[in-house]
């Protein structure tokens, strides 16, 4: 049992770990940045601690100041939440080196998924399905056009150390790859300080659906069902659900399986995500692993009644996981409240929230570090909370979301409370008839 855990993070993940440890009778460090000195995250922690400026690099990112928080705080254990550090293997061998349990997988572990040419080929040697494309990183401008002609447009250009829609470029025709391989390579190198790009064949009319794992320490996988992630906007998730309703019995058992053959192929230990493209046919794709928590990890938790953070810690305390799959019993969705104006393309919308009431009732929960009277600081993401419901159907559950969604009422800054409630009444989304392109033809009322 770790005595102390200091969470390298803020905002709604911090507190959500805090929670868990709690109830763990774990004692919690909070760290913050000056921006972040009334958040909740660090109110409720046993200990808090400033760790620099409100830049991120100054502070959230700033790994000596985060290795001095924990031994001065004589924390035995780290958990990076999601985002910031989350994913980097120094940081993950650092804490390693002084001795401090990293609450996630080993560094070669995350390297071996963090990479994503590395990912792809080891999915291949695991039998497990990728999207049809170039080997290795593309090496020219003529080698793009050459492997595109070879491949059939549209193609797709990605960054090998990318994410979040950054240096990826859909490329429809010949006349257009100049201009995308320059601009994919140069917003890569800006965004990763890694300028690799590679290619694969786009697939159209997909939908991003992931299947969440858990390994331990001996060699023990399990598959925790989907999430499907398919309403974005720049490749950035507004709502996720679980199960997919494009899902099948069929489809679930085979992406359940690859799922676990792709954590297999690593020794995989603790909690992650396989992310899939899944096309109109039903055929699936590799796309990514995610060494990490997600944002969307309560849908999960929801429809297994099961807590995965509580997991995470006891995996990385050494202790063996069931290794059974879970699958859904009723149906959970989450939207993503972001300080966001949805009526003037989504600008962030930072400031101080004057009134903030949220919803409750049977079958909602809500996770989020704000209250009335906080200020959203303009340097982090605009995420300010998650608003999940859940019911026994998806008709259920989305009446529950529209419910709560009126009557959760923040005022002082813009939010995308509007966007959710309108997609909530539109016939597609509710049909079930959607894919990653649905928003582009979206246009809020």
């Amino acid at each position: 049992m770790f005595k102390k855990v200091l969470i390298a993070n803020r905002g709604e993940i911090a507190l959500r770990v805090i929670r868990t440890c709690r109830e763990m009778g774990i004692k919690t460090v909070a760290v913050y940045s000056t921006a972040d000195r009334d958040s909740l995250h660090v109110k409720f922690a046993d200990e808090a601690v400033c760790i620099g400026k409100p830049q991120s690099s100054d502070s959230y990112l700033n790994i000596p100041h985060l290795m001095s928080a924990a031994e001065i705080t004589n924390a035995d254990a780290i958990h990076p939440g999601y985002g910031f550090l989350a994913e980097n293997a120094k940081f993950a061998q650092i804490c390693a080196d002084h001795q401090i349990k990293f609450i996630g997988p080993t560094p070669d572990m995350i390297n071996a998924m963090g990479d994503k040419i590395t990912a792809k080929e080891t999915m291949i040697k695991a039998g497990v399905p990728v999207v049809p494309g170039g080997e290795g990183l593309l090496q020219s401008l003529d080698e793009a056009n050459g492997l595109a002609k070879g491949m059939g447009y549209p193609v797709i250009l990605k960054a090998t150390a990318g994410g979040g829609g950054k240096g990826m470029r859909i490329v429809w025709e010949e006349a257009e790859m100049e201009r995308a391989y320059n601009t994919a390579k140069a917003e890569a190198g800006a965004a990763f300080k890694n300028d690799g790009i590679y290619m694969e064949k786009f697939v159209e009319e997909p939908r991003h659906i992931e299947i969440q794992v858990a390994g331990d320490q001996y060699g023990s996988v399990c598959h925790l069902s989907e999430r499907d992630c398919s309403i974005q906007r720049r490749h950035q998730k507004l709502v996720e659900e679980s199960p997919s309703p494009f899902m099948t019995d069929e489809l679930r058992q085979k992406m359940g399986d690859a799922a676990k053959k792709a954590a297999g192929a690593i020794n995989y230990e603790s909690v992650g995500t396989i992310e899939f493209l899944v096309d109109k046919h039903r055929n699936f794709y590799f796309m990514e692993m995610n060494t990490r928590i997600q944002v969307e990890h309560c849908v999960t938790e929801e429809v297994i009644n099961f807590d995965l953070i509580k997991e995470q810690l006891k995996i990385a305390m050494g202790e063996k996981i069931s290794g059974k799959d879970y699958y859904p019993q009723g149906h959970a969705i989450e939207c993503r409240i972001n300080a966001e104006d949805p009526y003037n393309d989504f600008r962030p919308s930072p400031g101080r929230i004057s009134v903030l009431h949220q919803p409750g009732g049977h079958g909602v929960r809500v996770d989020s570090h704000a209250y009335a009277g906080y200020v959203i600081p303009p340097f982090y993401d605009s995420m300010i909370g998650k608003l999940i419901t859940i019911a026994r159907t998806r008709d259920e559950a989305i009446g529950t979301m529209y419910r709560a969604l009126s009557e959760y009422v923040i005022e002082g800054i813009k939010t995308t409370i509007p966007f959710h409630l309108q997609l909530m009444q539109d016939e597609r989304f509710r049909s079930g008839d959607f894919n990653t392109k649905f928003l582009e033809g979206f246009v809020l009322r």
